[in-house]
């Protein structure tokens, strides 16, 4: 395996050099890629071994391969503003339409947050310290494509950054007790982003550390319930309590939330090449827990759900709903998440089925509410 893997690294490396030496002869320009996240707070570590990076041009039906950074990444390492750079390649000018990742097989040689060599090549480390080896669904084998056109201009940079969703990327293991990776990636062009940051504190005006931090677009005439509230971006706040948030141009509520806190909400309509500061104070709340059972009749291992945990909040001049939790859990699974004592509305959804919402949830101090989901 380690041999062949060479070769092809051999092969790959050799293409590259003899492709970006014809672009830049018949005049081209540069592609630089880097990897950020979009960041969860449900576990200590995720790691993803990204083999290698390829485009198409235009109706072209081949596939470039761009770099290979061969590299296992900690994704939650990848935040506030922090990014990796994955490769910088000459390509010929022209329109390009999709990137290709390919996850590979073989961890790195690296160590991971436990200072212990990666088990696995894509895996996740619990809060207890425990590894959770994440199974590639069977579809996506041939790589992960991304539909996204981008531009290669003679003797210019293009800089794309490759956001890697952590939150809708990782699916709790259900009845066959395998974890899956099933990535959700956008792709981030630095020109046409704006940048969200702050700090985030308590009552009494100290930081608080691993705040999620998201911006929400809100589209309440959506037809489907899932999509009245859609996450864009997110990040969690170092031990400073500050965040930074890469975002296009729109208008989003930027939702503040911490286990145990009420939730923080403002709303910002953001321009290109623009720096904003939106600031947090989250009162602390009493909690109770959410909890139950996950079923999709006649689905497989692979079948899973997104419950996506809603409340209406005061976002600047506006009452929003807004999502404070995002769970998805493998058909025979279950969840069980603390929030504080309130009135939720609670969307599921599954590919191929219809969304399911459930509008009067009650936490209560202390207790558990049971809410299965069969579809």
């Amino acid at each position: 395996m380690k041999a062949l893997k060479l070769w092809n690294w051999i092969i790959s490396f050799l293409f590259i050099v003899t492709f970006a030496a014809c672009s830049t002869e018949s005049g081209g320009g540069t592609l630089s890629l880097s990897l950020s996240d979009a960041t969860t707070d449900e576990y200590n570590a995720v790691y993803v071994t990204i083999e290698e990076v390829q485009v198409r041009e235009g109706e072209d039906r081949r596939w470039k391969v761009v770099t290979f950074p061969d590299k296992t990444y900690n994704l939650l390492e990848l935040v506030n503003g922090v990014r990796e750079q994955m490769g910088i390649t000459e390509l010929q000018t022209g329109h390009y339409t999709q990137m290709r990742l390919m996850i590979g097989d073989d961890p790195d040689n690296g160590i991971n947050v436990l200072s212990e060599s990666h088990e696995y090549a894509n895996y996740i480390i619990d809060h207890n310290d425990d590894y959770q080896a994440l199974k590639i669904p069977s579809g996506l084998q041939t790589g992960i494509k991304i539909v996204h056109g981008f531009d290669i201009n003679e003797g210019q940079t293009t800089e794309l950054i490759l956001d890697f969703d952590a939150s809708r990327s990782i699916v709790k293991a259900g009845s066959s007790g395998k974890w899956l990776l099933k990535p959700t990636i956008k792709v981030l062009d630095t020109e046409e982003y704006s940048v969200i940051s702050g700090t985030v504190k308590n009552s009494d005006q100290e930081p608080l550390r691993g705040v999620l931090v998201s911006a929400q677009i809100s589209a309440s005439g959506a037809a489907d319930e899932k999509e009245k509230v859609v996450v864009q971006a997110s990040t969690v706040t170092d031990e400073n309590g500050s965040y930074t948030i890469f975002l296009e141009s729109d208008t989003y509520n930027i939702v503040g939330y911490k286990n145990n806190y009420n939730p923080g909400c403002a709303r910002i309509e953001t321009v290109s090449g623009t720096t904003y500061t939106e600031n947090f104070i989250l009162s602390a709340a009493s909690t109770g827990t959410m909890k139950g059972e996950v079923r999709i009749d006649g689905g497989d291992y692979e079948n899973y759900v997104t419950v996506s945990i809603r409340q209406s909040a005061g976002c600047g001049d506006n009452i929003d709903q807004i999502e404070v939790k995002s769970i998805n859990v493998a058909n025979g699974g279950d969840y069980d998440i603390s929030l504080p004592v309130a009135t939720y509305t609670v969307v599921a959804s599954s590919y191929g089925e219809d969304t399911q919402v459930d509008d009067d949830v009650e936490i209560m101090a202390d207790s558990a509410t049971i809410t299965d989901i069969v579809f």
